[in-house]
């Protein structure tokens, strides 16, 4: 499994909501309006931002209320970071729009494969 990957896969990353411009409303629109955030694990060199295409189904955004920026949004999406598709699994506070999260590898991609 790619090195990067594997790290990522520890549960309990820290994470950040990602992007050119983080905000409440900007996660907001992102999760309902397009399908697509930005999640940013933070302790890697730098940070990893990664786009992410949101899993409608299995995300949960019970526990939010973006008017107030109170609460958290629960995550899941898919991805392919470094020829290795993955699912992104993040829970986020809105008050500080950071959290905890991990991916789950599903599958390395076969490079030269026909």
């Amino acid at each position: 499994m790619d090195e990067l990957v594997g790290r990522l896969s520890v549960e309990g990353q820290k994470t950040a909501v990602g992007g050119p411009s983080p905000s409440v409303r900007d996660l907001q629109r992102r999760i309902t309006e397009m399908g697509y955030v930005f999640i940013k694990f933070t302790d890697t060199d730098g940070g990893t931002d990664l786009g992410v295409r949101v899993d409608e189904a299995a995300s949960d955004l019970g526990g939010a209320d973006f008017d107030k920026g109170t609460g958290s949004v629960h995550i899941e999406g898919t991805l392919t970071l470094n020829l290795v598709k993955v699912r992104c699994v993040t829970d986020i506070e809105l008050s500080s729009l950071s959290g905890t999260g991990h991916l789950v590898a599903l599958e390395e991609a076969t490079v030269g494969a026909r």
